[in-house]
């Protein structure tokens, strides 16, 4: 139980701040919003609050933002499709960029009160492919096969993402000065290919640094989706890989239970963590040019910017609602998928 509501709670905070996103660019460009909801469903509670209506609905997780015109024909002068087309983009937008500010925000209180990550090498065994290439103790790890890393995590990424082969270009820095050596990644009993290097504990950066480094671990929690996503498109992830609600309830669980043993503080931290990951996942998810997501709409708006007319509303609706469709189907298959897993 303790589980599901503290997945319910993030994410309901995650979607909520989305959704305040949208609210919050749509009151900006003069668009009448008619209702900010918190949860979906029925309403048990419910504010109206000049042209708007403050709304709590009964299932707690979720929440919408209406505004007036939105899906459908409206000559209102403050309707969503009265606004200009630029206004229009910044409004959709504003949703997934909320969730990176989300995550920017909470990683700041990650790495402030937990410590940054860099990618500085604390042991080298001297039977590693990393030793033998030359890199020890102290270095500075900044490229891996010509990518720019900057956490140490990166490199844990990078294993998992490259199992396919051994050697590996690595540029590392020492004493401010930098050199590109082959490293040929040993396997480890798992059968996965390794460099055989320890990280250095968590840091405390100051407050720039633990701006920096917030900045950083959004940038590595986007980069790991991207991937996920290339190596999904590519078949090298199956859909049986993908996690969906169940899965992602499971997981948290999980969280909880290995970070409890080290104190109350570790369970929030790693909580946090977890949170960073599903509202940055969530704000590069929806920027993907697909049908009902919020980057299927603003293709929509950058062809009409293009065009200097709208595509007509009948025809956008069409793809978005196949988009929706097979959306529900996807999320079925994660569903019995993430149940199956379980059993």
């Amino acid at each position: 139980m303790l589980k599901i509501i503290l997945a319910i709670v993030l994410f309901s905070v995650i979607v909520i701040f989305h959704e305040l996103g949208h609210f919050l660019l749509a009151k900006k460009n003069g668009i009448c919003v008619e209702e900010f909801a918190i949860g979906i469903g029925p309403t048990i509670f419910g504010k109206q609050i000049g042209e708007t209506k403050y709304s709590v609905k009964c299932l707690p997780f979720g929440g919408c933002c209406v505004m007036l015109g939105e899906d459908d024909a409206c000559q209102d002068p403050r309707a969503f499709g009265s606004q200009s087309p630029l206004a229009r983009f910044s409004v959709i937008f504003a949703g997934p960029f909320f969730n990176f500010i989300l995550a920017f925000v909470l990683a700041l209180f990650v790495v402030g009160f937990g410590g940054a990550d860099p990618a500085v090498v604390s042991e080298v065994p001297t039977d590693s492919g990393a030793y033998e290439a030359g890199i020890r103790a102290g270095d500075h790890i900044v490229k891996l096969d010509g990518s720019r890393i900057y956490n140490f995590r990166e490199i844990s990424l990078f294993n998992y993402m490259h199992n396919d082969k051994a050697d590996v270009k690595v540029t590392y820095e020492r004493d401010g000065k930098r050199k590109t050596v082959t490293v040929t990644r040993k396997k480890t009993e798992s059968g996965s290919y390794a460099f055989g290097i320890s990280k250095k504990e968590s840091t405390k950066e100051g407050l720039w640094g633990t701006v920096k480094y917030s900045i950083l671990e959004v940038r590595y929690q986007i980069k790991s989706t991207f991937l996920s996503l290339k190596y999904l498109i590519t078949g090298r992830f199956k859909l049986n890989d993908l996690s969906g609600p169940v899965g992602i309830v499971n997981m948290i669980g999980d969280t909880y239970e290995q970070s409890i043993v080290y104190g109350i503080k570790t369970v929030v931290l790693s909580l946090l963590n977890f949170a960073i990951m599903l509202s940055a996942n969530l704000g590069v998810m929806n920027l993907l040019p697909l049908p009902a997501l919020d980057g299927g709409r603003l293709v929509f708006l950058l062809v009409e910017m293009v065009r200097g007319k709208p595509v007509p509303p009948e025809k956008e609706g069409l793809v978005h609602l196949g988009g929706m469709i097979a959306l529900m189907i996807l999320m079925v298959f994660v569903l019995v998928n993430d149940i199956s897993k379980l059993l």
